[in-house]
């Protein structure tokens, strides 16, 4: 009788144990009973938006690259900065450069509307990112919930964190491989870059100084990007310069051109590792697509915070 007894508690502490365990995990219905219609409230919002302004779509599908990139998918890429700590809004990869902001914290107001304090921030930014891509007329998937927020913020773990355009692929495969995202899901996540612009700081060396790029391409993109530092350092071209607003695969129809805009784009076709699989990419928008899915859901996995760790943000800007 004692063994049986000892047997059915280990049995009762296994269950508790994997119970909790599944409880930290994230899951596509995790909202289902606390926020009905939560998925709904958001898409609207996004879709005003992006209605307003094509280009916001990738500007939001980059806010939550941004942050699953710098210490997990915890929001915290959206906190301003207090006196005690500098937040990631003014790191090299976000200045005068990360957007959509506005459009999150009027989500966020709308979601707390329907259910007050119980969707974090950092999964309003996967849904987004998601809700971005479906209207620009990309694929659609389940976004994986349950993450909490972050209570701080690190402006050097972002300095460190975001590959900069001028990563050559070594260091782009070294960087997402370390957060256990593959060599093809490099590739694949890259495009993302078929939507959205680009500052004129950020391919300036690649279309004055590079040779592994078409040089009448060139030639357009520097009638809008001086040479000179300082000079016209915001001036704005489009990614992709077939469909910009478009979620598709002429991103890697480009790269097969050498028709780059990034330094760290055209690494992707430039004799390495890569080039076989933009090549499949720029020929099958349906392995993209899918490639471009799985790649997603992988990032959104990146160290969320889960359980009782972090919090629920009210106001997605700063801490509780």
């Amino acid at each position: 009788m004692a063994s049986f007894f000892k047997f059915f508690l280990t049995l009762a502490l296994l269950v508790l144990v994997m119970g909790s365990g599944t409880n930290a995990q994230l899951s596509t219905n995790f909202y289902a009973n606390t926020c009905k219609n939560l998925l709904p409230t958001v898409k609207s919002v996004v879709q005003s938006a992006i209605s307003k302004e094509a280009r916001m779509g990738a500007s939001l599908l980059r806010l939550f690259f941004h942050d699953c990139f710098v210490n997990g998918c915890d929001g915290s890429v959206l906190l301003d900065d207090t006196s005690s700590f500098t937040g990631e809004k003014n790191a090299n990869a976000n200045r005068n450069s990360a957007r959509g902001f506005e459009v999150i914290d009027n989500i966020k107001s709308a979601v707390e509307k329907a259910c007050p304090g119980v969707v974090s921030c950092a999964d309003i930014l996967a849904i987004t990112a998601r809700d971005s891509v479906v209207i620009l007329g990309g694929p659609s998937w389940k976004v994986k919930l349950g993450r909490r927020d972050a209570r701080t913020a690190s402006l050097s773990a972002a300095n460190s964190g975001i590959p900069a355009p001028t990563s050559n692929l070594n260091q782009l495969i070294s960087r997402f491989n370390a957060l256990g995202l593959s060599n093809k899901d490099l590739v694949a996540l890259a495009g993302g870059h078929t939507i959205g612009q680009a500052r004129c700081t950020s391919f300036r060396a690649h279309i004055y100084n590079e040779t592994n790029i078409d040089a009448s391409f060139a030639r357009t993109r520097q009638g809008n990007c001086p040479r000179a530092n300082g000079t016209g350092d915001n001036n704005l071209a489009p990614l992709d310069l077939q469909t910009p607003t478009c979620f598709d695969n002429n991103y890697f129809k480009n790269l097969v051109n050498r028709k780059g805009l990034l330094h760290s784009d055209q690494q992707l076709f430039n004799g390495g590792s890569t080039d076989s699989q933009v090549r499949t990419y720029s020929n099958n928008p349906s392995t993209f697509s899918s490639d471009f899915v799985a790649g997603m859901i992988k990032m959104g996995d990146i160290s969320p915070l889960t359980g009782s760790r972090g919090e629920i943000r009210k106001n997605c800007r700063r801490v509780n």
